[in-house]
């Protein structure tokens, strides 16, 4: 079983005391009992065996033992830049593209967008942590603020104001082919910093309108499509999301 822990509480001292929520999912979900193992990790990269030292129903101690390694991240820093979607959709695609090994995930409001306010950003991240527990990721990703498009393109959103941004925006009106802007993206990334976000645009259920891709381009993405067929827009990121890792780490790994 793997459960988070803040890193700064992990640093203080050997035994932790956990929240009353985590310390209700061990002893009365999971049952678990004194001296059992577990594994924990902080969140922000480091993961760590535990072991059970006291329980009851409201209060778990748990000692931390050793540190772990752990590969389970990604060698490609990708930022999904999604049109908020409506329902259960975004949080599928959340989950799904946590699990894929995403870094940062931008909601962002588009043209086309059907939900332009939202509350949801709690909710969101509370989905993050729970795949990345799930998939045996040691980093939790962050789930941005909703962001309007231009702001984000502009800078205010991704952290590099004043440059632009490598990575591709997804259009089902057609693009050059993935694998072409594959190439054309991992220059930019080789010449550049290894820690260089990638951004992936995916549009919302209606898709970017012609002038958002036609600003996107201006700022240095890559227009691409997934191919012939329409893709809903949670299938889209999904897809995008494992088809770009998969270019990426190939690569890392056969080194061409």
């Amino acid at each position: 079983m793997r459960i988070l822990v803040p890193c700064e509480e992990i640093k203080k001292i050997k035994a932790v005391r956990l929240s009353y929520d985590k310390s209700h999912y061990l002893s009365s979900v999971l049952r678990c009992r004194k001296g059992d193992s577990l594994e924990v990790f902080d969140g922000h990269g480091k993961a760590y065996k535990a072991e059970i030292s006291a329980i009851s129903k409201e209060n778990v101690f748990i000692d931390i033992i050793e540190e772990l390694t752990s590969d389970t991240e990604s060698t490609v820093n990708l930022i999904l830049c999604q049109g908020i979607l409506k329902g259960e959709k975004m949080d599928l695609v959340i989950q799904k593209t946590v699990e894929l090994g995403v870094n940062d995930i931008a909601p962002v409001i588009t043209e086309r967008c059907l939900v332009r306010e939202t509350r949801k950003t709690n909710r969101w991240r509370k989905i993050a942590e729970e795949a990345a527990k799930q998939c045996g990721r040691t980093v939790i990703p962050v789930i941005h603020e909703p962001i309007e498009f231009s702001q984000f393109l502009k800078g205010q959103g991704s952290g590099v104001k004043g440059h632009k941004l490598t990575g591709f925006i997804f259009w089902e009106e057609g693009g050059v082919p993935l694998n072409e802007a594959f190439f054309k993206v991992y220059s930019s990334f080789c010449r550049q910093s290894p820690n260089l976000p990638i951004h992936l645009f995916i549009g919302p259920e209606g898709g970017f309108a012609q002038e958002e891709v036609k600003t996107a381009e201006e700022y240095g993405l890559i227009r691409t499509t997934l191919g012939r067929r329409i893709l809903r827009a949670e299938t889209a990121a999904i897809s995008s999301v494992a088809l770009v890792q998969f270019l990426f780490e190939n690569r890392f790994c056969y080194n061409i």
